[in-house]
């Protein structure tokens, strides 16, 4: 093998599904796609996925890659696109956590303490604002004005207006974060809602219309018989007109000054406590969302951590995605012996023959089989020790080899309807060395009409089945047009937790779309929103024959995504 080329061991791959021709381009490029994963995600665990993700997605794109003339810069673009949707991921998710971390500190300090050291500034920061930004930030927040109100006052889109207010929030933050105050953007949004605007005196408001209104109405003959009525009097009489007049008034005015002060203050505080709660609560609800979804990862990675066959041989889980139930090649030329008694392994043939013992419903052949699978288990690990990872995986396709030949053979019996072989994979699900194998088999027994299979497929959570096992092994049902099928695969198409899972569901989608099923169109053209070049790829790919059969919904989605309609060759 190390003789060939890429290119031929990706169409000895396509043509005959050798997986000693996939092993050897894992092994020539699986330490450059985990190094450029672990560059970017800087965690080791989150490196193995992504490298096992891109060596899945070329497993599916064999066909279209084998004349590819740089496999490793195909494989090293589609490691970074995982990479980063993962980095992506984490910074949303480190982005709350400050957020968080910011109002928790704010609403533990005193907010008067917190205020005192912006308000100072606050004027100044606004000059620095262009006159856009300032306008936008005075009547959103000081006057209280919707995002809807500041776009028709702009005449632009209610989008942008908040666009631009955001912006503003953002460069007054820097502001006050270069004079040694440091507050996250929701923070002092709070802080200016709330102490921004303070009511004036009510007696001022009076103060200011009258003396306007003399000013503006006063004539002349008017003025002049006040001047002549004042010069008039003695000096005593006007200094005492003055003092009773200044006392009277002054009284008045104070008691109206504290009692308005006192009112406002009370309808400032519990104003400022309307944001404040909105904002505990907007957190409070993405903390859930966080932690609903940290669940629900944790669970997936306990599965894939429970299922030995696919974590132990990355052929396993491309066999699981692959279309079609072709033959298991084959790697091992060994002579049959008894697996059990003397811990020989199996030939490829005895694996098949054993195969067609519980086929026929021989005593003890399913436990024989079961023996071999905890055989060969054992013998992997025992025999892998001290191995590195093209090693490892060499030595997995020599011991498991046996067993994958006999579940094809039970595999083609069931699909025919023989109850030995429907039996044997309904037990083969309930024991987890055998689980693996047994699910690879579902796929075309639900595609000829087997509900018990589809069934498992359609709720694979239910049965402790991958979901991403189950998106691969619906497409012969859906390529029937089996409505349930397509419809558990839109769910996963709308689903953007799932993204990782699209590239295979747009896959198995690609024939009831053709065919012009509706609701596969309209889930196609729902994960064209992806921004990973190889899911919009296998979309556009998806999309081209409904699109070529006059589909013009079809068609629009492939225009906006830059893509011809023209369909591939040979379709």
């Amino acid at each position: 093998m190390d003789s060939l080329t890429d290119q031929q061991l990706l169409r000895d791959y396509t043509e005959r599904r050798s997986e000693p021709a996939f092993a050897e381009l894992v092994r020539r490029h699986v330490d450059l796609v985990y190094s450029a994963a672990l560059r970017m995600v800087c965690d080791t665990h989150l490196a193995e996925d992504v490298a096992q993700g891109a060596f899945v997605a070329l497993a599916q794109n064999a066909r279209q890659l084998s004349n590819h003339p740089v496999l490793s810069g195909w494989l090293h673009r589609t490691a970074r696109n995982l990479a980063a949707n993962v980095v992506r991921t984490d910074v949303r998710r480190r982005a709350r956590e400050q957020e968080a971390a910011t109002m928790n500190e704010l609403l533990a300090a005193e907010p008067e303490a917190i205020w005192e050291k912006i308000a100072p500034h606050l004027d100044a920061a606004l000059d620095e604002l262009s006159d856009l930004d300032r306008d936008a930030l005075l009547l959103r927040y000081f006057e209280r004005k919707s995002a809807h109100d500041i776009a028709q006052s702009f005449g632009i889109s209610d989008a942008a207006a908040q666009k631009r207010v955001t912006r503003a929030v953002e460069r007054l933050r820097e502001f006050f974060s270069k004079r040694g105050v440091g507050i996250g953007a929701g923070g002092l949004v709070v802080l200016i809602s709330a102490n921004a605007v303070q009511s004036a005196p009510i007696a001022l408001s009076a103060t200011i219309s009258t003396a306007a209104i003399l000013g503006g109405t006063a004539t002349h003959a008017s003025s002049a018989i006040a001047v002549t009525k004042v010069i008039a009097m003695t000096t005593l009489q006007k200094t005492l007109i003055a003092a009773a007049f200044a006392a009277a008034a002054g009284t008045g005015i104070y008691e109206a000054h504290q009692t308005s002060r006192l009112r406002e203050q009370v309808q400032t505080f519990q104003q400022g406590q309307t944001p404040l709660t909105a904002q505990i609560q907007q957190l409070q609800q993405e903390r859930d969302d966080a932690t609903n979804q940290l669940a629900s990862l944790t669970d997936e990675l306990e599965k894939l951590n429970s299922n030995n066959v696919e974590l132990l041989k990355l052929r396993s889980e491309l066999a699981l995605m692959r279309q079609g139930q072709g033959a298991i090649p084959t790697t091992v030329k060994t002579t049959a012996t008894e697996p059990i008694a003397n811990n020989e392994p199996l030939s490829e043939e005895a694996g098949r023959e054993l195969g067609r013992a519980v086929v026929r419903g021989e005593a003890g052949a399913f436990d024989k089989l079961l023996a071999e699978s905890k055989a060969e288990h054992k013998n992997l690990n025992t025999n892998n020790v001290g191995l590195d990872n093209t090693k490892k995986d060499e030595s997995a396709s020599r011991i498991f080899a046996p067993l994958d030949a006999a579940f094809q053979v039970i595999e083609d019996a069931a699909v025919e309807g023989n109850p030995s072989a429907l039996e044997a994979l309904s037990r083969s699900l309930q024991i987890q060395e055998l689980k693996g194998l047994a699910v690879r088999s579902l796929g075309q027994l639900a595609g000829n009409g087997n509900a018990g299979a589809l069934e498992i497929l359609l709720h694979p959570e239910k049965y402790g089945v991958l979901l991403s096992s189950s998106v691969s092994q619906l497409q012969p049902a859906a390529d029937k047009g089996n409505q349930n099928a397509i419809d558990a695969l839109a769910a996963v198409a709308k689903n953007q937790k799932a993204q990782p899972l699209w590239f295979s569901t747009a896959n198995s989608l690609a024939n009831a779309a053709a065919a012009g099923n509706p609701v596969a169109i309209d889930a196609l053209i729902n994960m064209s929103s992806s921004t990973n070049r190889n899911i919009q790829n296998a979309v556009a790919e998806a999309l081209r024959r409904p699109a070529a059969n006059q589909n013009a919904q079809a068609a629009e989605a492939l225009r906006l995504m830059g893509q011809s309609v023209v369909p591939p060759l040979g379709q």
